[in-house]
C-alpha cells in the first residue's frame, strides 16, 4: 500500500525522527499528540513495518525507520522547497529579507546579482545585509528570527537548518607574513603545516573547521594551533601579519582584506572551500523560498546543481 502514502505523513514521520518525543514533535507540527500517533500507525500500516520503537520513557527509530529517514529527508526537503517555491511566484511579497554574511566574501561574486534580480521582481521586498559580528552567534540568529538566511561555509551538519545553493566554491590558499619562509613558494602542500601554528576559529562546528583547516597532514603529523582565539578577520590578519600564524582560507578572503603585510600562497591538495545560503528547517516564509530559487536561477550550473 506504499502508493498511499500521503506527503503529511512523511512530514509526520521526519518530525518524529528528528524530535524522538511525540509531544515536541505535536508542538512543531502544531497538532495534538494523538494525532502524531495516528498518522504514524496509518504510514506503518501502509508501509508494512513498525517505524518506532515505543515505550512509555522513549522514542526510537527501527532499522526499517532509519533506513526510511535516510532515504526520504534530502527529497522531502527538496519538494517541500519546490512547492515553497511554487507557492511564493504566485502571492504578492512584501517585508525586508534579513541575510546575514558568516564573513563578507561569503555571499560569492553573484550575490549583488541575486539581491538585485530578487527585488526587482518583488518590489514589496527588500535584501537587507550585514555582517555577523560574532560568528558563533550565527545559529542563534537564525532561531530567534534576527536573521531569515545565513550565508555561511560549508560542511554543516546541524539538523535544524536546511541547507540551500552554493554560492562559492573556491580553491584554498595559506595566508602567511610577506617575510615568511613560505611567502615565495609557488604553492604549498598540506605537510607544510606542520611546521607553523594556524588559528583557532571560535564558532566553527568540530566538522566544519576540521574541513577548512585539518587537525592532522595526510601523513599523519598534528598541526599546532596557536593559543589566540580570533573573532574576527581583522585579527587573523593581523595575527598573520605579525608571523605568528598561517591561515589556510580563500582567495576571495585575501581580496577583501588586502593586508599590505600579508600574501597568499596557493595550498595544491586542500579541497576547495564552499558556501551556501542556509535556512532554519521548516520555515514557511514565501520570501525565503524565493530568494533562494533566484540564486539556483542565476548561479552558474556547476553551483545550482550542488
Amino acid at each position: 500500500m506504499w502508493q498511499a502514502v500521503e506527503l503529511r505523513e512523511i512530514r509526520v514521520f521526519l518530525t518524529l525522527a528528528e524530535e524522538l518525543h511525540f509531544g515536541r514533535s505535536a508542538d512543531r507540527l502544531g497538532v495534538s499528540q494523538s494525532r502524531i500517533s495516528q498518522t504514524v500507525q496509518q504510514l506503518e500500516a501502509k508501509l508494512g513495518t513498525p517505524l518506532f520503537h515505543r515505550t512509555s520513557r522513549r522514542v526510537g527509530l527501527t532499522r526499517a525507520g532509519a533506513r526510511l529517514l535516510e532515504a526520504v529527508r534530502r527529497p522531502h526537503d527538496e519538494l517541500a522547497g519546490v512547492l515553497r517555491e511554487a507557492d511564493a511566484t504566485s502571492r504578492q511579497l512584501t517585508g525586508a529579507l534579513q541575510l546575514s554574511l558568516i564573513i563578507p566574501p561569503a555571499g560569492g561574486r553573484h550575490l549583488v546579482e541575486i539581491i538585485a534580480i530578487f527585488e526587482a521582481r518583488h518590489p514589496g521586498c527588500r535584501v537587507l545585509v550585514s555582517d555577523i559580528v560574532d560568528w558563533p552567534d550565527w545559529l542563534a540568529l537564525l532561531r530567534r528570527g534576527d536573521a531569515d538566511l545565513v550565508a555561511n561555509r560549508l560542511p554543516l551538519s546541524h539538523r535544524d537548518i536546511t541547507i540551500g545553493p552554493v554560492l562559492s566554491r573556491e580553491e584554498r590558499v595559506l595566508a602567511v607574513a610577506r617575510e615568511h619562509p613560505l611567502a615565495e613558494r609557488g604553492s604549498v602542500t598540506v605537510e607544510a603545516l606542520a611546521d607553523f601554528k594556524v588559528p583557532r576559529i571560535a564558532g566553527m562546528a568540530q566538522d566544519q573547521y576540521e574541513a577548512y583547516i585539518p587537525r592532522r597532514t595526510p601523513s599523519g603529523k598534528q598541526i599546532p594551533r596557536a593559543d589566540a582565539h580570533p573573532r574576527t578577520l581583522s585579527e587573523i590578519f593581523n595575527l598573520v601579519a605579525r608571523g605568528v600564524i598561517v591561515h589556510p582560507t580563500v582567495r576571495s578572503v585575501g581580496d577583501y582584506i588586502r593586508h599590505p603585510d600579508v600574501v597568499f600562497v596557493p595550498i595544491s591538495d586542500l579541497p576547495r572551500s564552499e558556501t551556501a545560503l542556509v535556512w532554519r528547517r521548516g520555515t514557511r516564509d514565501p520570501r525565503i523560498a524565493a530568494f533562494a530559487a533566484v540564486a539556483r536561477e542565476i548561479l552558474p550550473s556547476e553551483l545550482a546543481a550542488a
